[in-house]
């Protein structure tokens, strides 16, 4: 699986004025609505906020990856978010987070959904690859440094 197989360039928002963990949940599940007609936003919140009781998706760095399981989806969707400033998340490492990389997975695709965020990780590790996302100046250029 490649990023840009789940993720596309419509799908991508940069520096949003994020104030809270939930207010930059709520963003990035405003977006999802958009690109998923058949799910209102309160249930891609509420698949986010159920998630986030379990840990936070925090994986430090300034880097979020906020995921759920949706009813109704039926492939693997991606939205990329930054936020300026960054945002208290909880965060394994306690820094603020200004790249998140939000995950829908249909409810029924646990095994992908785990191999989908690894994919995700993997290239978030890189720190030219973070570099670039965070010096990214419109939705375009986040989207490139992604998937390039």
């Amino acid at each position: 699986m490649e990023i840009k197989d789940i993720l596309s360039p419509d799908c991508t928002t940069c520096a949003v004025q994020g104030t809270s963990k939930k207010r930059i949940l709520e963003t990035i599940s405003q977006l999802a609505a958009q690109k998923i007609p058949d799910i209102d936003q309160a249930t891609i919140l509420a698949s986010l906020l159920s998630r986030e009781k379990l840990g936070s998706t925090g994986i430090g760095n300034g880097i979020a990856l906020p995921h759920g399981r949706l009813q109704g989806l039926n492939k693997v969707m991606a939205f990329l978010v930054t936020s300026k400033p960054s945002i208290a998340f909880d965060a394994i490492d306690n820094c603020p987070v200004d790249i998140f990389f939000a995950i829908f997975v249909p409810e029924d695709q646990a095994q992908g959904h785990l191999q989908t965020l690894a994919t995700i990780a993997t290239k978030l590790s890189d720190k030219n690859v973070v570099k670039t996302l965070r010096k990214a100046d419109s939705d375009k250029e986040l989207f490139e440094a992604i998937v390039l």
